[in-house]
C-alpha cells in the first residue's frame, strides 16, 4: 500500500513522539532531544530507516537501546518495517543536543 505525503508526515510525527519516550539511562533527556537520532526516512510503503548514534561507542546500553528504538518504532501504526543503522560518524557531541536538552541538563 502506498501512503500519501500527508500520511507519511503523520507517521513521521508519531515516530518522533515515540523516539521522545526513549531515554539514555545515564542522562535524564530523551534520545531525540539529545541529538542521537541523525535521520528518519520513511518510504511510500512506510518502511522506516533510522540512522542514530550513541553518546559513546562503549555506551553501556549499546546492545539494548537500538533494539528498544526499533521495537517502539515498529509499534507505530502503519509502519511496515524498521531498519536501524547505528553509526559513529559523525561522533556525537554536546552541540547536537536541542536547546531544551541543554536547559534540562543545566548547560544554558
Amino acid at each position: 500500500m502506498k501512503f500519501t505525503d500527508d500520511q507519511i508526515a503523520d507517521i513521521g510525527e508519531e515516530i518522533i513522539n515515540v523516539l521522545k519516550t526513549v531515554y539514555d539511562p545515564e542522562i535524564p533527556v530523551d534520545i531525540y532531544e539529545l541529538g542521537l537520532v541523525y535521520d528518519v526516512q520513511i518510504s511510500d510503503d512506510a518502511d522506516v530507516k533510522i540512522i542514530m548514534t550513541l553518546t559513546t561507542p562503549n555506551c553501556p546500553v549499546a546492545e539494548t537501546l537500538p533494539q528498544e528504538v526499533k521495537d517502539k518504532v515498529a509499534e507505530v501504526e502503519n509502519v511496515k518495517s524498521v531498519d536501524l543503522e547505528l553509526t559513529f560518524e559523525p561522533s556525537w557531541n554536546k552541540d547536537m543536543m536541542s536547546e531544551e536538552a541543554k536547559f534540562e541538563l543545566g548547560m544554558l
